[in-house]
This record gives structure tokens, sequence and C-alpha cells, in this order.
């Protein structure tokens, strides 16, 4: 099922890098920005990733937060985080249940591959409410962070 803005964000508990659990609850009274992605080590995904490392304080000025979600295992993400130095947590959903409540899971990927993140990026506000959804259904594109950018910058 899609998510669509205006109505409230499912909440989640995924383990970051540091297998520290996070959930939605934690970033409550900031804006957050999540990113599914495919997989780790990929160019699409460390290209969009790395924009997000480079332009972050575009989005700590606005008051947000940014996540990023794959279903890598938190070992995979770790390295991969630790490579690109990134400034941002990011969750492993190996067990595919919070991209699948999102409405961002692929049933089938390149090379046979099932279940891997669908391309997405979701705003949520202060209160916990989806602003902004945007699932791509090709990997080969990117959000568009000019429109995530506006939207921060109206709520």
């Amino acid at each position: 099922m899609a998510i669509q803005v205006g109505q409230a964000a499912p909440d989640f508990k995924l383990f970051n890098t540091e297998k520290k659990e996070i959930s939605l609850s934690d970033f409550k009274g900031k804006n957050l920005v999540i990113l599914f992605f495919p997989l780790a080590f990929t160019g699409v995904c460390t290209a969009e990733l790395c924009s997000i490392r480079d332009n972050y304080n575009i989005y700590t000025s606005l008051n947000a937060e940014v996540v990023g979600i794959s279903v890598d295992s938190l070992f995979s993400l770790d390295k991969f985080k630790k490579e690109q130095n990134y400034n941002f947590d990011l969750l492993s959903d190996f067990n595919k249940t919070t991209a699948a409540t999102y409405g961002s899971l692929y049933d089938s990927f390149a090379f046979g591959m099932l279940g891997v993140s669908k391309r997405s990026a979701f705003v949520i506000d202060k209160e916990g409410v989806v602003r902004y959804a945007e699932v791509l259904e090709d990997a080969g594109k990117q959000p568009n962070f000019d429109a995530i950018k506006a939207c921060l910058e109206k709520i």
C-alpha cells in the first residue's frame, strides 16, 4: 500500500550501523527525510548518498535529519558508511518490513534478486505526518531533491 501525503508516517524500529535500535519516535520534534535505497556499494546509491553527505548542512538548517534505509545487513551498511564517510544514519531493513510498509519494495530486482528496496524519499514533519512521498520504479533515477528541500522549507 502506498504511503500518502497527509497520513501519519508508519512507525519503524531498525538497527543503525552502531547496532542501536532507531525508531520513528526518536525524531519527534524534528523533520525527517527517509531515503530508501536499493543496495550499498552500487553507483547510483553511492552518488545519491554522497550528495546528501555533501549537502547535509542544508537539511540541518531546515531542522531536518536524514536516514538512509536499505535491505543490506547492518554490517554491510557499516562498511559502506565508513568508506563513504556518511554523516547520517544508515538503517538496516534486512527483514524488509519497513520498506514493505512504506510501499518501497521491489518484488523482483536485477539479477533475480527479490525484495530489494525501491529508491524512495519521504519527508516526515515534527508531528510524524508525511509531507512528501516519492517512490521511484526506476532504480537508476534519484529522488527530486529540489522538491524535498522546498517541502522542508514550508514545514
